[in-house]
């Protein structure tokens, strides 16, 4: 007989806890509601994953013996010493105010990009900001990785990507109306194993599988197509990457030249047509072909089909990850509002139905519990993906939506939450900066890449340690997240550790608000929310009616069926929070910038690196580093879940079977991937379910250098962002271009370097 099973939530979903008669936590099972659960989460209570704990304050020598700022380049070589928290903390503390009085709050840089967690009082990004906050403030973050170009375009012409992405039409209503489904870069159901906040109940799949069985046609522009599976067939354009902004300008001069366009649509919703038209001069269908590799005839026939039939366009966020990856999102909405099918059933765009669970679901929307971060002093910011840029050129300029911008000097940098040695692009590059810092300050769990380059590691609590509540978007169920064992180590709770330096730096009832305990924050966070949902029109049960259950379901009208059919109904009554109130075909915003990488209106600009650049007579392949299908980013790589997709250790590269053949390269052969940026080893995974000269290397292997002390050392593991380019999208958004990059592979025939990612690191005494 086993004890009471409880819940918990992580962002790949809910589970539920198993416990032996003693009480212990000994198994997690998938939540019996989901219809489609995610395997990811399944061994979060592992040995495996366990191992690799940090389970002690850790400083790294150099900088304990000699203080803040020695021997930066032994970061990642040189062992740590653990201490006391006691000491850990009095040391920390003393560094934040030398570095405030010193140099002021603008010297410090706090960073977390660990996604957003299930748990949403125990939420590093709330945490650290929360903390920084109430010490003076500090140089934050804006936009995301994942979304960094289509965060700063979209308000300017049609609303922001929360909007959107709430309001996206259900699936219930695609099945039913929808004819004919356009998705550029695939609706891949492994993203959408992930929510913000975390998923209860995931929709893709089934989703997917109604339309086909409704009868939904799918066209598939992508170079691979295993990111969309509806069951059934699909209709496959293995188009060149990048490249599709050029197809969508091809397809709307093919409506334009046939008069196939809705000019009432046009006239009555939207700014600036006839700007844009004019520029549509000569970028026909076979101008296109040259360009995407898509025959002009097929191009014709379906902007022919698309406007004949009731057409759902859906993007992937994968293409704005790109150079000038502004320009795609811009001509989807483009091509959708010369449709003219924006507000009905079934038909316009959605900004992706698969790189999350949020699009389509039918749930309402409300106001879950969060975490006030309070308000920072600082001005100072840099987009997400410029972080390199910020450590390398302090007090250079920076373009930015419209404004110029300095790099601020950073001296200390304050991570809780993520693995920047995952997320950011050319490692090598990351690595040279990440000496410029005195002192490197990590909240981690496991002894990650980046905590083992860090000076100051402290030991993090797993939600699975710490009571919380766990709260997505648009997901019908609130999770009372319970404890279920006690914290490895000495590994403390995020609030706890930022609490005792709180006191420490005289801002303790600051930061605390007099409620000393966790479950004081969640109730009080909770009722708060309660209250905001009341009047939303979504009631949930009192909190300790939800705690004692475990869940609580959020109950209330289901929202509005279809994207912006309020706006098609009535355009003056429901603007559009643009200038004009209306979409903006061409923006006199944008345009008054005057940036030559993204002019007013939708545009095909060529990528700095391409299949049909110069560059791809050395590098000839175009290699896509996507989203993994066993973890989030790189959370849980060292999990047995994870480790078995690996082929001899390591990440595998998917290739064709004639790029293949031509390097003489078998499936399961270890490869060596480069360019000049640098090298990593992967594993040969061959299929022909991918365009020739495409291959893909899937993110989230931990970084794993060869010769930690070289410029450009071999990484053993399988990380593409040793090869990618660290460069802005445009002037507009500065958005990461990861998805830009070309490559060469050759067998890999030496003995093989050990993979030792997934090893702590070396501790020495005082």
């Amino acid at each position: 007989m086993t004890h009471q099973r409880t819940l918990t939530a992580a962002h790949w979903g809910v589970y539920e806890v198993e416990y032996d008669d003693a009480g212990n936590a000994t198994k997690l099972h998938p939540f019996s509601k989901d219809p489609d659960p995610s395997p990811i989460g399944l061994h979060m209570l592992s040995d495996e994953v366990s191992r690799l704990r940090v389970l002690r304050p850790s400083i790294r020598k150099s900088w304990l013996e000699k203080g803040p700022g020695a021997n930066p380049e032994l970061r990642g070589q040189e062992p740590f010493v653990e201490v006391p928290w006691d000491e850990a903390l009095d040391l920390l503390a003393g560094e934040l105010k030398r570095v405030k009085e010193t140099y002021s709050n603008r010297a410090i840089f706090g960073g977390s990009y660990g996604w957003s967690s299930a748990g949403r009082f125990h939420h590093a990004q709330s945490q650290v900001k929360r903390f920084l906050n109430c010490y003076g403030g500090f140089v934050r973050h804006q936009d995301s990785y994942s979304l960094g170009a289509a965060r700063v375009l979209m308000p300017h012409i049609v609303a922001s990507m929360e909007e959107l992405m709430a309001m996206h039409t259900r699936w219930d209503v695609l099945a039913k109306e929808c004819k004919l489904f356009v998705t550029f870069g695939g609706v891949p159901h492994k993203n959408a194993q992930i929510n913000a906040g975390g998923a209860t109940l995931h929709h893709v799949k089934g989703g997917l599988y109604a339309m086909r069985e409704a009868g939904v046609r799918f066209v598939n522009v992508t170079p691979t197509a295993e990111d969309l599976d509806n069951g059934g067939d699909v209709e496959w354009l293995a188009i060149r990457p990048n490249t599709d902004a050029a197809l969508m300008l091809a397809l709307c001069h093919t409506l334009l030249a046939e008069n196939l366009h809705d000019r009432a649509f046009l006239d009555r919703y939207t700014v600036g047509f006839d700007k844009f038209a004019a520029t549509l001069k000569g970028k026909d269908a076979a101008w296109a072909e040259k360009i995407t590799g898509i025959p002009a005839h097929r191009i014709v026939s379906l902007a022919r089909e698309m406007a004949a039939t009731r057409t759902m366009l859906s993007i992937g966020w994968s293409l704005q990850r790109s150079h000038h990856g502004e320009q795609p999102f811009w001509a989807l909405v483009t091509l959708a509002c010369m449709l003219g099918q924006i507000g009905l059933p079934g038909g316009g765009f959605g900004v992706g139905y698969g790189p999350v669970n949020l699009m389509g679901s039918p749930h309402p929307r409300y106001s879950g519990p969060t975490l006030p971060q309070g308000k920072n002093p600082v001005p100072d910011f840099i987009p997400v993906a410029r972080f390199t840029d910020m450590l390398l050129h302090p007090g250079e300029r920076f373009d930015y939506n419209g404004r110029s911008h300095v790099y601020p000097d950073i001296r200390l940098v304050y991570w809780a939450g993520g693995n920047p040695y995952h997320h950011h692009q050319d490692l090598n590059r990351l690595r040279q900066a990440w000496r410029k810092p005195d002192t490197i300050v990590f909240h981690e769990q496991f002894w990650t890449p980046a905590a083992k380059m860090a000076d100051v590691v402290l030991p993090a609590t797993t939600s699975l340690e710490r009571d919380d509540i766990g709260y997505g978007t648009r997901e019908p169920y609130v999770i009372a997240m319970k404890k279920a064992r006690e914290p490895l180590g000495e590994s403390r709770n995020d609030y706890d550790i930022f609490n005792a330096l709180a006191e420490r730096l005289g801002v303790g009832e600051a930061h605390s608000e007099g409620r000393k305990t966790t479950q004081e924050w969640l109730s009080h966070l909770y009722e708060e929310a309660r209250v905001k949902s009341a009047k939303a029109g979504v009631t949930l049960p009192p909190y300790a009616e939800f705690w004692e259950a475990g869940i609580a379901e959020a109950r209330g009208e289901s929202r509005d069926p279809v994207m912006l059919a309020a706006f098609r109904a009535d355009p003056e009554k429901n603007k559009l929070k643009t200038p004009s109130g209306k979409f903006e075909i061409f923006s006199e915003t944008i345009a008054s910038f005057g940036y030559d990488d993204c002019p007013g209106h939708a545009t095909w600009l060529e990528p700095i690196e391409w299949l049909g650049a110069k560059t791809a007579e050395r590098y000839p392949l175009h290699m896509l580093s996507d989203q993994p299908a066993d973890k989030l980013h790189s959370q849980l790589d060292h999990s047995p879940h994870a480790k078995a997709t690996k082929i001899k250790g390591r990440q595998p590269i998917t290739l064709h079977p004639d790029d293949a053949t031509a390097r003489g390269i078998a499936a399961g052969d270890l490869v060596r991937v480069f360019n000049d940026r640098g090298a990593c080893l992967a594993a040969a995974r061959v299929s022909d379910r991918i365009r020739r000269g495409v291959v893909r290397l899937s993110t989230g292997a931990w970084f794993d250098p060869a010769d930690a002390g070289s410029n450009r050392p071999l990484e053993k593991h399988g990380n593409p962002n040793a090869l990618t380019l660290d460069i802005g999208a445009s002037k507009l958004s500065q958005g990461c271009i990861a998805q830009t990059c070309l490559v060469e592979i050759e067998r890999f025939d030496g003995p093989a370097p050990a993979v030792t990612a997934h090893q702590p690191p070396t501790f020495a005494g005082r």
